[in-house]
């Protein structure tokens, strides 16, 4: 008498057009081995967030020390053109006045960039209308009221 196997079974339902039957352990195992897989791409995917993430700040953090020294060699450079400003001007008058000069041109050409700079700043502030509009429709779609 030959023995009859669960694969054969399963390979005569399908023969028949029926749809072979799943026994409880392998429904297990596959579910188990869908989580294990759904586990692992989700680590990995966290794993190469984090990597761009660092790769990210990396970059970040050299431009602002490459601004930051930047910053303090042109406020250097600027420190020596005023000296020779003043230097400059003390041929024509006395030392003290041509300091208060200079002194006083670089305080107005700063208030004006002062000003230019806070009202760019203010206009810049403004709440973003449009995004929230569009995330006001956005709502309304999901939530299905239109």
């Amino acid at each position: 008498m030959a023995m009859v196997t669960s694969t054969d079974t399963t390979l005569s339902q399908a023969a028949e057009g029926r749809q072979p039957r799943m026994e409880p352990q392998k429904i297990t195992e596959l579910v188990r081995h869908l989580l294990d897989q759904v586990s692992t791409l989700f680590r990995q995917e966290l794993s190469l967030a984090i990597a761009e993430a660092l790769r990210s700040l990396t970059a970040l953090i050299v431009g602002m020390t490459s601004v930051a020294v930047a910053g303090a060699l042109l406020f250097a450079g600027l420190l020596v053109l005023l000296f020779a400003a003043v230097s400059g001007l003390a041929l024509v008058l006395p030392a003290w006045l041509a300091a208060v000069v200079v002194g006083v041109v670089v305080i107005l050409i700063g208030a004006f960039l002062l000003g230019v700079g806070i009202s760019r700043f203010k206009a810049a502030t403004v709440p973003p209308r449009r995004s929230a509009e569009s995330l006001r429709k956005d709502k309304e779609v999901l939530t299905g009221r239109t």
